[in-house]
């Protein structure tokens, strides 16, 4: 692996904050049915523009800890819809349970991709995230708190760059870890019988606890499907 310069450090830390979309699917962990263990969510959030969302999990049978256990994929509205992309796999539990109040944990890993005139950039991460909330079975309500990790990114220099910047730069994998940022915020929903409608919002944070990005927060709107 290679070391990270100033200049590849600045770009990977715009590239997360320009690819930080908080998709994970929102869930009423009071309304979940074995006879429905699939779980399809869409969503569609605002942030740096609009972006869109689609995802699949399946409930699996672990007694008194619901876990679901997929995947979701989003992407940004636009002319060139692969040029970024974000892809999640893992999985969310209820860990504890209090009356209507419920705490949940999340974790993920992450590969992203973001392309612009200078570079290619793709990258390997995890997502790690805690709710707490207050679930009926028609509506809920909760917050939430996570931190979103850069591991290791790719760099693909392009033909422009190298002609007009830097004609000796190198491409490959470069680390080590950076462009961590905690993200913190408020979600909620409306259920009926096999359909929720949810929303979610809050703010970003570099994980110096002091960098925040141009446009610091987030907003989600999206339904789940269970069948």
């Amino acid at each position: 692996m290679k070391t990270l310069t100033n200049k590849s450090i600045i770009i990977i830390v715009a590239f997360l904050f320009s690819q930080n979309k908080i998709f994970a699917q929102v869930i009423n962990w009071n309304n979940i049915s074995k006879q429905n263990k699939h779980l399809l969510h869409a969503n569609v959030a605002a942030e740096y523009g609009v972006t869109a969302g689609l995802g699949y999990h399946r409930l699996m049978p672990v007694k008194n800890f619901p876990l679901w256990v997929g995947g979701e994929f989003s992407m940004p509205a636009g002319s060139n819809l692969t040029d970024d992309f974000k892809a999640r796999l893992g999985a969310q539990i209820k860990i504890a349970a209090f009356n209507h109040f419920q705490f949940s944990a999340r974790v993920q890993g992450i590969s992203r991709r973001y392309q612009n005139q200078s570079v290619t950039l793709f990258n390997f991460g995890s997502d790690f995230a805690g709710t707490l909330g207050y679930y009926k079975k028609h509506w809920f309500w909760g917050v939430e708190v996570g931190f979103d990790k850069a591991i290791v990114t790719h760099f693909k220099h392009s033909d422009w760059y190298k002609e007009n910047i830097y004609d000796n730069v190198q491409d490959g994998w470069y680390e080590p870890a950076t462009g961590g940022n905690f993200y913190y915020g408020i979600q909620g929903g409306y259920s009926m019988k096999k359909i929720d409608f949810t929303l979610k919002a809050g703010k970003l944070l570099q994980q110096d606890f002091k960098s925040q990005p141009l446009l610091p927060f987030y907003g989600q709107i999206g339904a789940n499907f269970r069948f």
